[in-house]
């Protein structure tokens, strides 16, 4: 909660004020698509839930002042600290786990990387996105088009 949820918190409450009184600014929160799809990681879910709480309240509560808040929810990352910790936590082979993961994606059968949230991110930040405030962006291969 402290990591995932409290930091965000923190670091929203810091820099609100300035971007009121600019009247102007954009916040991007990264939550997780474990947030909105059934995961057995129910503090993480929890957490990353909170973050989309926020968001959106954040979002409806800052709008009069220019403040655009959004989120981005990466899935399945090909990224060194996902795999190489969780391969390790498993005792499975870095490679079996990859295959495993790739599988999960219905967009190309492959896992995303940093590149991809960097991108979304670097569009929500950019003027082109100056009418969007209050979004959760799944950044994820389509995995979280599977609820339900």
């Amino acid at each position: 909660m402290d990591v995932n949820l409290k930091s965000v918190f923190l670091m929203c409450k810091s820099a609100l004020p300035p971007m009121r009184e600019q009247g102007a600014g954009c916040i991007l929160n990264v939550s997780s698509i474990a947030s909105i799809c059934s995961v057995g990681i129910i503090a993480y879910k929890t957490s990353k839930a909170g973050v989309n709480a926020l968001t959106h309240s954040l979002a409806t509560g800052n709008a009069r002042y220019g403040i655009r808040v959004n989120a981005i929810l990466p899935g399945l990352m090909n990224t060194p600290m996902a795999i190489e910790g969780i391969a390790r936590a498993r005792g499975v082979p870095r490679e079996q786990l990859v295959e495993e993961r790739d599988r999960q994606v219905p967009l190309g059968g492959k896992m995303g990387s940093a590149w991809d949230v960097a991108h979304a991110a670097l569009f929500l930040a950019s003027d082109e996105a100056r009418f969007i405030t209050g979004v959760l962006l799944p950044v994820d291969g389509g995995q979280s088009a599977r609820i339900g």
